[in-house]
């Protein structure tokens, strides 16, 4: 019976061997928050302007994208591979973002497509952050933020949200 526990223990062990060190652990878990914590704040943002993709929408979006990008990095996948991963994030954040757009015929009025735009830029800083450029990311969130939130102040409504 003792075998039978070490075996099953052994075996749970290796499944979760993909952080073998607790250096390896810290870097996947800043980059996630990084990428959590970015995403927020543009989510935030959006919220607070009462768009339909908040807080939780943007972090997951950026955490999910952090995601996609950190595995094959930890498999050492070839660059060619994870370029091939990136593109397939940007499609399909392409197409999360397209559920977002609702365009009116009789009032010739485009909604949502700033918000869908921010969706696919949140995607960006989650890669950004998951390959391991913090500083990247978080001036692009900044960038983000300037353009979502004071622009706004300065330059009037032109477009659809």
């Amino acid at each position: 019976m003792n075998d039978w526990w070490q075996e099953i223990c052994n075996m749970v062990a290796s499944e979760f061997s993909d952080l073998p060190t607790l250096t390896e652990f810290a870097r996947i878990t800043l980059r996630l928050l990084i990428a959590a914590m970015l995403g927020g704040l543009l989510g935030l943002e959006r919220e607070q302007s009462g768009k339909a993709a908040g807080v939780r929408t943007h972090m997951l979006v950026a955490v999910g994208a952090a995601l996609f990008v950190l595995v094959p990095q930890q498999m050492q996948m070839s660059d060619e591979a994870l370029s091939r991963i990136i593109q397939g994030v940007i499609t399909g954040v392409g197409f999360l973002g397209a559920g977002t757009i609702i365009k009116s015929t009789r009032e010739e009025t485009v909604i949502g497509l700033t918000t869908a735009a921010g969706l696919w830029l949140t995607a960006a800083i989650g890669i950004a952050a998951g390959l391991g450029r913090e500083a990247s990311a978080v001036l692009c969130a900044v960038l983000a933020l300037i353009i979502l939130h004071f622009l706004p102040k300065i330059w009037p409504k032109s477009e659809g949200h």
